[in-house]
């Protein structure tokens, strides 16, 4: 691999290459590992879908390498510059509707939403549920926008959004619920975080106060609210007796020769739907730059390679996961609901929850903004334990419902009134991470793996997977709303008792003296 160090490919080194790639194979080893070791002993597996699980982990252990790099030089600078321009301007009446387009487009931009809705079938029809979820979004991220502007604390407009959420499920049908707590953690995936956290960060160049910093987070925590209420709206309108549930084709194929043609002939679809999601981003950055300030030839050439390497990643990426991960997933899923011992479930799916959140793309994302705006305050792998730990006791309480036909909300209410009365416990800035991280944790991996594991759990078991078979994503969101804040609660006590050290120590010195 020497010569790969020495090169340069489209302006990038091959060294920060093979360390994007090298930290991706430690992320996804652990959940590679987990499934051959189930494969061997208590789920066996068909012939097709494991090889099709091999050559899938390939592609998304490369494919998340490489967007990580495009998300670190192409996508964080067009957030930025775009957000910097728009809220450079100072006008109200211009940067809201910008800031509600640019919600919209960049959800219908997000692979994990496309996911979800494929997954629901045609209980209510696609473009609709799509264009009612990007509308929710593009409405609170105006309400991010206005909170930063009039000052207002994160915690009281998050306390208010769930308060107008719980009281919805009075009268949204009971099946609806786990679908619209889904929505809310795939609207915040690979594509979008890097955008709207940028975004965040252009506060700067509106407020220059102490507070505007700690302000730039929390967009991606209002950005979840609405699509919650959104899909609560639309099951208000449309009250489906039921949701039809499509669990996924597995891919059936006699040789490695068929398999490879298989990957093949699915890969065109995930080139154009990629390619689709990228070009409103892109087409945002580049209309901006007729009203913006002049970008510096170097930097357009940077941001340009950067959204190349982010469009290649995801494209393989997602080829990997649909082709390779959903299928064993559910069949995983499937062959434990139908063994005689089913419970098992709840700690391999902890098990696979703890490590398939540290594969997350957006999750290595966020820990690197969140390194660098904080200025290493929090450090990366601090914040990436706390999601996996949350994500872990997420999944075994997910599989725990569907064993025992628990419904959601016995869980959902308890964690989310927890993680507000916290917002007024641990510092600021930890709850908006929290909340940030809850979208963030429940991304291609959650949907593309676990989620069919938990559909075909519970089918095997012959559970009603509307009400029972949903709700993972909602849960992989949910419980990092705690994680994080329980480490901010840790970084409050810790730092208190520096203080009181070094106050004490001040004052033996002042005896002495």
């Amino acid at each position: 691999m020497s010569w790969l160090k020495r090169t340069k490919l489209l302006g990038v080194s091959g060294t920060l290459i093979l360390d994007k790639i090298r930290e991706s194979v430690g992320s996804v080893l652990p959940v590679g590992l987990i499934v051959l070791i189930l494969s061997a002993t208590v789920t066996p597996i068909e012939n097709g879908v494991f090889l099709a699980f091999l050559l899938g982990y390939v592609c998304v252990t490369v494919g998340m390498g490489l967007f990580t790099l495009g998300a670190d030089t192409g996508m964080t600078s067009i957030g930025k510059y775009v957000s910097a321009t728009v809220i450079k301007s100072k006008k109200i009446w211009l940067i809201m509707p910008i800031f509600f387009v640019v919600g919209v487009l960049i959800t219908l931009s997000e692979p994990d939403l496309s996911v979800l809705i494929k997954q629901v079938g045609n209980t209510v029809n696609n473009l609709i549920m799509a264009l009612a979820i990007g509308v929710g979004v593009g409405v609170f991220l105006v309400f991010a926008f206005l909170r930063i502007v009039v000052k207002v604390k994160l915690k009281l407009i998050l306390l208010f959004s769930y308060i107008a959420v719980f009281t919805l499920l009075f009268f949204v049908p009971k099946n609806f619920v786990p679908l619209a707590f889904d929505a809310s953690g795939v609207t915040t995936g690979p594509m979008s975080v890097p955008f709207i956290i940028a975004m965040g960060t252009g506060v700067v160049y509106l407020r220059s106060d102490d507070g505007a910093e700690d302000d730039g987070f929390g967009l991606t925590a209002l950005c979840s609210v609405g699509p919650i209420i959104a899909v609560m709206i639309i099951g208000i309108i449309y009250r489906p007796a039921f949701i039809a549930i499509e669990s996924g084709e597995a891919l059936t194929v006699a040789d490695s020769k068929e398999l490879f043609a298989e990957f093949y002939t699915r890969f065109p679809k995930y080139v154009t739907e990629v390619g689709l999601a990228l070009l409103p981003i892109v087409g945002t950055y580049f209309v901006t730059m007729i009203f913006g300030s002049k970008v510096a030839k170097s930097e357009l050439l940077r941001t340009v390679v950067g959204v190349l390497y982010a469009y290649v990643g995801l494209v393989v990426f997602l080829l990997g996961v649909n082709c390779g991960f959903l299928p064993i997933g559910n069949a995983i899923g499937r062959k434990l609901g139908e063994s005689g011992y089913a419970f098992i479930a709840i700690p391999i799916g902890m098990l696979l929850g703890f490590f398939t959140a540290g594969a997350e793309p957006a999750v290595h994302v966020l820990g690197d903004q969140v390194y660098i705006i904080t200025e290493g305050a929090i450090p990366k792998g601090a914040l990436r334990l706390s999601l996996m730990a949350g994500v872990s006791f997420s999944i075994a309480l997910s599989f725990l419902r569907i064993y025992f036909s628990i419904p959601v909300l016995w869980f959902l209410i308890p964690v989310y009134a927890i993680a507000l009365i916290m917002t007024f416990i641990v510092p600021d800035i930890f709850s908006a991470i929290a909340f940030d991280s809850g979208g963030v944790a429940s991304g291609a991996m959650s949907v593309g793996f676990l989620s069919p594991m938990a559909i075909g759990f519970c089918e095997a078991l012959g559970k009603d997977v509307g009400n029972f078979g949903l709700g993972l994503v909602a849960f992989v969101s949910m419980t990092p709303l705690v994680a994080v804040q329980i480490l901010g609660l840790l970084y409050k006590i810790k730092n208190a008792q520096a203080k009181k050290k070094v106050k004490e120590e001040d004052l033996s010195e002042d005896i002495i003296d």
